[in-house]
């Protein structure tokens, strides 16, 4: 079995040493998904909700988690992002809401959770925004689709054919 790479040797939490990894430009992009009423999403494309532009606000919202990621995961590097990228896409056939994230940086550390958690609050933010339309949403599908940089190179979920 291979060591954890977040438990020191007393087998006590801790945070990985990187400061002798090579700086590299790393990439990473993730997704997720919201399932809701015909209603809600219907609500979100044509801008009708009380709280405003829902996917503007939700894309600011999944910027700043990426931005925000080491101060919610405990153990993750503070990172120097050199880009952000959060889409949504309508659709009508969930129906829902669909959001892929691609983070950017060169360090000696990826920016998987960044990418990951920018989708989670981006979805999370729309939920807020939508709820008086539907409380029963479900958000679900959040996963790491690539990464690549540093000394793994790129990796790809099975059955991922998207260019990078």
């Amino acid at each position: 079995m291979s060591e954890l790479s977040h438990v020191n040797r007393a087998g006590e939490a801790s945070m990985v040493d990187v400061s002798a990894k090579p700086a590299t430009a790393r990439m990473a992009r993730a997704e997720g998904r919201i399932r809701m009423s015909a209603d809600a999403l219907r609500a979100i494309r044509d801008n009708t909700l009380a709280k405003g532009d829902v996917l503007a606000v939700a894309r600011v919202a999944g910027i700043q988690a990426a931005k925000r990621t080491a101060d919610l995961i405990p153990l993750c590097h503070p990172l120097a992002l050199t880009d952000v990228q959060v889409r949504f896409t309508l659709d009508e056939a969930l129906p829902g809401v669909r959001c892929e994230a691609d983070a950017r940086t060169v360090a000696g550390t990826g920016v998987e959770m960044e990418a990951v958690t920018a989708v989670s609050v981006a979805l999370l933010t729309v939920y807020d925004m939508a709820k008086s339309v539907d409380k029963a949403m479900q958000i679900d599908g959040v996963r790491l689709l690539e990464k690549s940089g540093g000394k793994s190179g790129l990796w790809r979920v099975a059955g991922d054919a998207r260019e990078p």
